[in-house]
């Protein structure tokens, strides 16, 4: 493609005397490693890096196009694209590059601090049993047509996202859910996005400190955000923090819950305990109501199910056909209940700040266990705030935890669970401190007891850890089902 079509309606100033019209370009990248000859190397400012220090390595491996926010210092045969900001530039010129596939799909963004993953998905789920082809970006990849693909954030960059929508635009998708964190509003991943429908969950302290926000009312601040680059927000009502995300939206409003009046309310909720765990409510919506179980527990199941209630809905699924998938639906790493030993219940679940983790531990609690089990830790590097908040939260809702690894990278994996440990010493809880996740995993399982309901908490569905910088294959699932060929092969 031409560089002057990429770069279509970006303000930049160029310091070249080449007609942009002739210089032909293959790709985009912030990768100086992947910037070879016909690319374009964007240089971005990160938190540990940058890009302007590795422009001269991209050059020299055939990179001539670079586009910075500061001087550089090349030879002159460099075509230089001095820009204010390179994070937007990148969502400027991808969404030039793939011909703007976002505009071809009907974008549904979900944001807020617990239920992105699950709502995203079972709202996928409804729509594609409807007959509308809907493909998903979150925590747990990109998927379309059922195929899944890792990604590196929750909110993949804006290359990456337009990269995706043009892959689902061949795919003949017709709509796209998106989890939109924080992080990716605050660095412009999503900048120039219109969404068609926003979601609003909730919101509670999280992803704060370090390199992510400074405090808690810019990480509200930029969950906001999104609601000023969309057509329709539907929001959570009953949370505290619903004045001050709907403060400057520039949508039409439509809001569900529980206790405040809402557009989309539920009413007479009860738990389900025929076989599985699980809860039914009556939704009422435009005069009409309706019977809705969900095949997950918990309140917090309501309130997804509200909102991918009122996401189907606003495209054209009529709730009692919603329903019918709502029945059955599950989230991987999500409540997920894996099969273990017998008459004991093992939940992963994702949960990895306070609120969440209060709020599986409650819901386990409402079906009536002989004792909770929680095993748990908080990642390294960046969740010192939380860790003995979790604590507190582990020390006064479960009857016994395990202190392990979760994600430590380079931090002492013994001083993550010191850390909360603390709060267990404050409050003379129970527990027991055990590193290395996978024999956590093993103790819970060899100190069970019928009756026990076993909590493997902030994993979810990640199939690694992360050590010293690196990825390490791990999957608790496969560590259950393996401890369990081995407890039945030594009976019998």
């Amino acid at each position: 493609m031409e560089l002057c079509k990429i770069l279509e309606s970006l303000e930049y100033d160029s310091k070249c005397e080449y007609d942009l019209s002739q210089i032909d370009i293959c790709d985009i990248t912030t990768d100086s490693r992947r910037a070879v000859e016909n690319t374009v190397f964007i240089c971005i400012c990160g938190a540990k890096a940058d890009g302007h220090d590795f422009a001269r390595s991209a050059y020299n491996t055939g990179c001539r196009v670079f586009v910075c926010e500061h001087d550089i210092s090349l030879p002159d045969d460099a075509v230089i694209i001095k820009t204010e900001n390179t994070r937007k530039a990148i969502a400027v010129m991808s969404a030039n590059f793939f011909c703007h596939p976002a505009e071809k799909l009907k974008l549904v963004g979900i944001t807020g601090t617990k239920g992105k993953t699950s709502i995203t998905a079972v709202a996928s789920a409804v729509l594609n049993e409807a007959g509308i082809k809907t493909a998903t970006i979150g925590t747990n990849g990109i998927t379309i047509d059922g195929k899944t693909y890792p990604t590196l954030n929750t909110t993949p960059d804006a290359y990456e996202l337009n990269k995706a929508f043009a892959q689902m635009v061949s795919a003949d998708v017709k709509c796209a859910i998106l989890e939109v964190s924080s992080q990716a509003l605050f660095l412009d991943r999503v900048y120039k996005l219109t969404f068609d429908i926003a979601v609003f969950t909730n919101l509670s302290p999280d992803h704060i400190g370090g390199a992510e926000h400074p405090s808690f009312e810019h990480y509200m601040a930029c969950k906001a955000k999104l609601f000023t680059q969309c057509r329709f927000g539907i929001f959570n009502s009953d949370d505290d923090h619903y004045p001050d995300m709907r403060q400057n939206a520039k949508c039409i409003c439509q809001t569900y819950g529980i206790h405040a009046p809402s557009d989309l309310t539920a009413s007479d909720i009860k738990i389900v305990k025929d076989g599985k765990m699980g809860i039914s409510f009556t939704l009422k919506y435009n005069s009409k109501s309706y019977d809705i179980i969900c095949s997950t527990p918990g309140v917090f199941s309501v309130y997804n199910s509200l909102a991918v209630l009122a996401i189907t809905s606003r495209l054209g699924v009529s709730p009692d056909i919603a329903a019918k998938t709502l029945s059955s639906a599950s989230v991987p790493g999500r409540f997920e209940v894996v099969r273990s030993l017998d008459n004991i219940i093992t939940i992963i679940d994702y949960a990895h700040n306070p609120l969440s983790l209060k709020n599986v531990l409650m819901t386990l609690r409402m079906y009536e266990p002989k004792r909770i089990v929680c095993l748990f830790g908080s990642v390294g590097s960046r969740t010192e705030l939380r860790r003995f908040e979790m604590g507190k939260v582990a020390a006064e809702f479960a009857d016994f935890s395990i202190l392990t690894s979760d994600n430590p990278d380079r931090e002492d994996p013994k001083k993550i669970i010191s850390d909360i440990a603390a709060a267990f010493d404050e409050a003379g809880a129970p527990y027991i401190a055990i590193p290395d996740r996978c024999e956590a995993i093993k103790y819970a399982l060899d100190n069970a007891r019928q009756g026990d309901f076993i909590l493997l908490a902030g994993k979810g569905h990640e199939n690694y850890q992360i050590i010293n910088g690196e990825k390490i294959p791990f999957s608790e699932k496969q560590i259950i089902k393996d401890y369990c060929e081995e407890k039945a092969t030594v009976i019998q």
